[in-house]
């Protein structure tokens, strides 16, 4: 933003503040200091990516054998194949785990998501607190450890600084190579880092547009070039130099698939009315639904103040973020800095403005009027936010593998690995795309994993094929001949309600087989072992009935989080094997527990609708429909009122599923 345009007064400014509008400063450090805490609430969340157990076995090996993997050592399907990742994220978290175990690593995110919010707040404003705690979601959503926080915190520190440089021609520009030198080792998103350098260079050659700013955008430039070149030439400084460049490409060739499978490189949904009604709540607002129309506004507030370069931003970044869930965080990054900016020179103009008729003291009053009054709202909506972060109300209103807290989240299947790892059982073990970085991780190289989340060794070909096995019978063909193929002997299965049992829908044909017996079920998890002459001894001692097994595992000893999650895994896992007395049981006391859960209300209108209890079928999935509007329950809906034959009903149902997948 060019001097010239911008009131003498920013929000974020010190000492000229403080002698002239004190009020707005005590708003401004009130709101920061909200947000931060704020943003620790939301990042102290127990370890839950699935990325995570791959990073950690990485940094392990690195550390044991004193060299830099270049192909995969990990996996028995694509053993020697070339794969190439940044190293140091990997050394990092295996050196907090290490210190204080997986609670250390969540003290690690949390720390990441606010040390990012004090970056974009460092030179803020009012309006910049203000969109950070707006942010503060999906901040956290990315500081999860794993080695993508890395670059989120470091894209704030390198748009702060070029933000910084725009605005003021003045910035410690030589910190931006050492930190390039540290990104480029630490996560392949050092490339978003590359185009913040071509957009802030974008940014000022828009300025030579409008004579009286050319000179100092030239300036600026004159300062910048040596710099830029000096950020480029650091991402040479890794184990492989431009071979890493490489490893980007062949990331690339396989995001179309990740688009399709996985959930972070989806497309943000067409927006619509009911998410837009979800927006206006005040509980669990849409925050990236919010975002977007206030980058379009300091878009265009910033096109009539003749910021094109600020404009421009502003719309790429919200593009990305609707492209792909992965870049929203980024997109709020760049929203909190760029459109904060815009708009906090837009409000002091107007004030300023406002004000001017009436006099020093009518100026005054209005900025104390509208801080005061935003600082207030503002608060409120924070402590009811935060309120529900630290009861899990905001994770267990939409099913989600997250906590509050600290440690292993309840989603990934310890009790099945510490099963495997105590019996020794025989490899090859097969797994699921999900755990794999897990089994990875927690059983090491003993237990080669057949998938985990590296797309780049595994290519887009077995990602595939591993859904299409877990969707097969267990004495199909398919199972046969990859057995055959790779010796696999045991399989390893996560069953959580979410990411998981959806994608096994074979249990209970697998705990019937005479192929594969089972030898392992709890809540989240199972394990089967092929029967063999070599395996029968131990397939005499260990295999279970999975319908006796006991499920959960073990009752739950209290009635809070890790309780609710207990039970509704294993309504859906009791559900699953056609224990429909048992898992109904168990939604009752999930539902003890939290009664706003969609997914277990869903479930118990499965269970009511195989009992022939139409009607309250029917309620139970309008409640779930209401809690979490989704297109599963309006199938199940437009089923159950052709089977009634109430055909308009039925019609009306199908109606609201193709409206809703068309979003």
């Amino acid at each position: 933003m060019n001097s010239s345009l911008v009131p003498d007064v920013q929000f974020g400014a010190g000492n000229s503040l403080e002698r002239k509008f004190p009020l707005e400063r005590k708003c401004f450090c009130f709101l920061a200091a909200i947000a931060l805490i704020y943003a620790f609430l939301a990042g102290l969340r127990t370890v839950t990516d699935f990325d995570l157990g791959w990073q950690l076995a990485t940094g392990r090996w690195a550390a044991q054998h004193h060299q830099v993997p270049s192909t995969d050592v990990f996996s028995y399907t694509a053993q020697g194949q070339p794969w190439i990742y940044p190293i140091g994220s990997g050394l990092l978290l295996y050196a907090t785990y290490l210190l204080g175990g997986y609670a250390l690593l969540s003290w690690l995110g949390a720390a990441v998501c606010v040390g990012t919010l004090a970056l974009l707040l460092r030179r803020g404003s009012g309006v910049c607190a203000i969109l950070a705690i707006l942010a503060v979601p999906l901040i956290a959503d990315r500081t999860t450890p794993r080695a993508d926080m890395f670059t989120v915190v470091l894209f704030a520190a390198f748009l702060t600084l070029l933000w910084q440089q725009h605005e003021e021609g003045r910035t410690p520009l030589w910190l931006l190579p050492l930190l390039m030198i540290a990104w480029v080792n630490l996560h392949l998103g050092f490339i978003a880092g590359l185009a913040l350098l071509g957009g802030y260079v974008l940014v000022e050659a828009l300025e030579l547009l409008w004579p009286e700013r050319r000179r100092a955008a030239i300036d600026r430039l004159r300062r910048f070039w040596p710099w830029l070149l000096a950020t480029v030439a650091a991402t040479l400084v890794n184990p492989w130099g431009w071979g890493l460049f490489g490893a980007l490409l062949r990331q690339e060739s396989v995001t179309a698939l990740h688009s399709q499978a996985i959930l972070e490189w989806y497309a943000f949904p067409d927006l619509s009315w009911g998410s837009l009604a979800a927006t206006l709540s005040l509980r669990h607002p849409d925050t990236v639904i919010l975002l977007l129309p206030i980058a379009g506004f300091s878009a265009l507030v910033a096109l009539l103040r003749r910021q094109a370069g600020a404009a421009l931003l502003l719309v790429g970044a919200a593009l990305l973020g609707v492209r792909h869930i992965r870049f929203q965080a980024l997109f709020g990054l760049v929203v909190v800095v760029i459109a904060g900016s815009v708009l906090t020179a837009a409000l002091e103009a107007l004030v300023v403005r406002l004000g001017r008729g009436a006099g020093a003291t009518a100026d005054t009053r209005i900025r104390s009027i509208l801080a005061a009054g935003a600082a207030c709202f503002v608060v409120l909506l924070v402590c009811v936010w935060s309120a529900d972060v630290v009861s899990g109300r905001t994770y267990l209103d939409k099913t989600s593998v997250v906590s509050f807290g600290t440690g292993l989240g309840w989603w990934f299947p310890e009790g099945g690995a510490a099963f495997v790892e105590r019996e020794n059982l025989p490899g090859r073990l097969f797994n699921s795309y999900n755990e794999g970085g897990f089994v990875m991780w927690r059983l090491g190289l003993g237990y080669r994993n057949y998938i985990d989340g590296r797309a780049i060794p595994f290519g887009a070909g077995l990602l595939e094929h591993n859904l299409k096995l877990m969707s097969s019978p267990p004495e199909s063909l398919e199972w046969q001949r990859e057995a055959e193929r790779y010796g696999i002997t045991t399989i390893f299965v996560p069953l959580g309600r979410y990411y998981a049992l959806d994608s096994f829908p074979m249990l209970d044909q697998f705990c019937a087989s005479n192929t594969w017996r089972p030898v392992y079920l709890d809540e989240v998890s199972a394990v089967f072992v092929r029967r063999r002459p070599e395996t029968e001894d131990l397939i005499q001692r260990l295999q279970i009935d999975c319908a006796t097994a006991p499920v959960p595992a073990s009752v739950p000893a209290d009635d809070g989080t890790q309780a609710f999650n207990q039970w509704a895994n294993a309504a859906a896992v009791l559900n699953a094997l056609g224990r429909t007395r048992e898992a109904f049981a168990a939604t009752t006391r999930a539902l003890a527990i939290f009664p706003e859960s969609a997914f277990v209300h869903f479930t118990r209108g499965d269970l009511l609708q195989q009992a022939g209890n139409v009607r309250e079928a029917e309620r139970q999935y309008l409640i779930a429909e209401a809690l979490e509007p989704n297109d599963v329950c309006w199938a199940r809906l437009a089923a159950l009122y052709r089977q009634e034959g109430r055909f308009p009903e039925a019609t009306q149902a199908w109606s609201h599923l193709a409206a809703h997948r068309k979003r």
